[in-house]
């Protein structure tokens, strides 16, 4: 399980990076398109920590962050050799996965700041509450560091090219709809959690039973 929840994790950021181009707007917020999809890499982080500990979800914070990096320098390749003269689209191409280089460091550093940040918090509850309240550490964990998050993704990406009232303001916007979007993602983590505690429990007994046949 701890497999597939670190595929999917380090999958989910990648995508993120590639909708993050498009901005809606829903009930007067203005977003990106990948923000539930980002939002969700948190989710999986408690959940990896809290079935596997918190040293496997700074493991899987890392392996995001190396997924991000190889993959920023593949679309940077992809971009950059010629294009088949019959490819008329190398502009829409380039706006649609290049970014700016302001962006791209925006989303690095917020990522690492606020996703070590929340596995901080998350497990200084759990090693408070041990396996009760998970609510309470998933969410509490999430409004400190979403607020983080958008902040520093924010000021860094657009600094200098908006007013300071402007950043202020779009911060506060995703910071309203992240937080809803954690209040309702509350009981997929106790699924997930429910289901990769299962799992756990499976492997463990299957790797006593084989222990105890070959002792």
């Amino acid at each position: 399980m701890i497999f597939y929840l670190t595929a999917l994790f380090a999958g989910l950021l990648v995508v993120s990076n590639i909708l993050a181009v498009k901005v809606f707007t829903v009930l007067g917020f203005d977003l990106p398109a990948a923000v539930i999809v980002y939002m969700a890499t948190f989710l999986i982080t408690d959940v990896i920590g809290e079935v596997y500990g918190k040293k496997m979800a700074a493991r899987a914070i890392r392996a995001g962050f190396v997924t991000q990096i190889i993959v920023l320098f593949f679309i940077y390749i992809a971009i950059e050799v010629p294009a088949a003269p019959f490819f008329e689209m190398q502009t829409e191409y380039e706006m649609i996965l290049g970014g700016s280089f302001q962006v791209i460091i925006a989303s690095l550093v917020s990522y690492l700041v606020s996703q070590n940040l929340d596995v901080f918090i998350f497990h200084k509850l759990k090693e408070r509450h041990g396996r009760r309240h998970l609510w309470l550490r998933n969410n509490f964990s999430a409004v400190i560091t979403q607020f983080v998050d958008t902040s520093i993704f924010i000021v860094i990406a657009f600094i200098g090219t908006v007013p300071t009232n402007v950043l202020i303001s779009m911060i506060f916007m995703q910071y309203i709809a992240k937080i809803i979007i954690v209040l309702l993602d509350t009981p997929i983590v106790y699924l997930l959690v429910g289901i990769a505690r299962k799992q756990l429990d499976k492997e463990r007994a299957l790797l006593m039973s084989v222990t105890q046949q070959l002792s």
